[in-house]
């Protein structure tokens, strides 16, 4: 009887978990968001509420325009991580805040702007070491996240987008 040759270890696990992860992609669904793009769409798990539309304040207390000029749209996430998107009324995606227990993906939520979000947060490491709350500030991107095992929570906006009347502690 002819023996079987075995596949290297190596080659099987990195199959194994190329597969893996395509599986996991598909079962996970599309999660579409982006900073100044449209609102997440929801992956299967998940929940999303329309929350209520906002007319953004000026300093002096009155409205700033007879119509809302924001909305915040709610997600939770199967992890029972939330997500609220700040969403324009031109419907473009603003600002988002995160709390829950996992931090959510970071790559889809900011988008085009993970990159400038990743190369703030390496130069932070470099500078500070390793962990602890994590604060990008830039003029085009502001990111700030903290917590611990089983407690983040976090935000990200773009400050040359928000509506008149709307400031940065509103992202939460």
């Amino acid at each position: 009887m002819k023996e079987l040759k075995q596949p290297r270890h190596g080659h099987l696990t990195t199959a194994l978990a190329l597969v893996a992860g395509a599986l996991g992609v598909c079962a996970i669904g599309p999660a579409h968001a982006a900073l100044g793009s449209q609102p997440l769409t929801a992956p299967q798990g998940a929940t999303a509420a329309n929350a209520v539309v906002h007319a953004a304040t000026g300093a002096s207390g009155a409205s700033a325009s007879a119509a809302a000029n924001y909305s915040v749209r709610t997600t939770t996430l199967a992890s029972g991580t939330v997500i609220n998107e700040y969403v324009s009324s031109g419907g473009t995606v603003f600002g988002i805040a995160w709390r829950g227990p996992r931090v959510p993906d970071l790559s889809t939520l900011l988008g085009s702007y993970f990159p400038q979000y990743k190369q703030g947060l390496l130069a932070q490491r470099a500078e500070r070491g390793g962990r602890g709350a994590v604060s990008v500030e830039g003029s085009d991107l502001v990111v700030h996240s903290s917590g611990h095992m089983g407690a983040f929570a976090g935000n990200a906006y773009l400050p040359q987008s928000l509506p008149a009347g709307v400031s940065a502690s509103d992202i939460q």
